[in-house]
């Protein structure tokens, strides 16, 4: 007779008796619900009463746009490209630092769209993005 073996004769049982694991859940069971009342235990305080409005200050938004013909415009006002890197360098020193959104036209040639990029980020602007429009 060999130990593990299946005949009938033996009286090995191969299924495993869960009645001690059973009793170790109940155990950790009824212990949980016994800490969780000392957990939410807390200092009961009457806190004064007072408003305050958050001073939340939203950056300035700066509307950068360049036409087909690479004329760029900073909030609608044409501008050439030192007035661009002045208007730039102006707008970096705010706090909190503006936005700029970018808009160029479809057939804006990317070199133009590339180089006022470069502007703004010599300039000092980290804040910028691409206005596109949703597709109808």
């Amino acid at each position: 007779m060999a130990m593990g073996s299946l005949s009938d004769d033996d009286d090995f049982n191969p299924e495993i008796n869960t009645t001690p694991l059973v009793d170790v859940m109940l155990v950790l069971l009824i212990i949980f619900i016994m800490t969780i009342p000392v957990i939410n235990h807390a200092v009961k305080l009457d806190l004064p009463r007072a408003t305050s409005q958050p001073n939340d200050t939203k950056p300035e938004t700066i509307n950068l746009s360049i036409d087909a013909q690479g004329q760029v415009f900073w909030n609608n006002e044409l501008m050439d490209e030192t007035q661009l890197a002045t208007r730039i360098a102006d707008a970096a020193k705010v706090t909190p630092q503006p936005e700029l959104h970018l808009r160029a036209d479809r057939i804006t040639p990317y070199e133009k769209v590339a180089q006022v990029m470069s502007a703004a980020q010599t300039g000092g602007l980290t804040k910028m993005g691409f206005v596109t429009e949703i597709p109808k």
